[in-house]
């Protein structure tokens, strides 16, 4: 399984589908399916069923997961949707880079 391009906390931009161009903070990921949830991004409704007998059932607003190929990372330095680089620090410790900062800042 390849390494994916997105972490839990990422803030991502949509950049295909229904909720192009919207922005969120990446909180899950599942990289066997290659899917990633997003906060505030593709919301659907869910109805939940009421545990009991008499109590209330309800609808909910939740997000569901989008494919990783349709989100990319934002540069914290430019503030624009990015491509990662990986490369290795002086500590040895590998660590991604965007690719389009001048200065090739390093995204935590």
């Amino acid at each position: 399984m390849a390494k994916l391009h997105i972490k839990k906390g990422d803030i991502v931009v949509v950049i295909s589908g229904n909720d192009k161009d919207k922005r969120g903070r990446v909180l899950k990921v599942m990289p066997d399916k290659q899917l990633a949830i997003v906060e505030g991004v593709s919301i659907v409704h869910k109805h939940r069923k009421s545990k009991q007998q008499e109590g209330q059932s309800n609808i909910e607003k939740v997000e569901s997961p989008i494919h990783i190929s349709n989100l990319s990372v934002v540069c914290p330095e430019t503030d624009k949707p990015t491509r990662i680089g990986r490369h290795r620090n002086d500590d040895g410790k590998l660590v991604r880079y965007s690719k389009k900062s001048p200065n090739k800042v390093e995204i935590k």
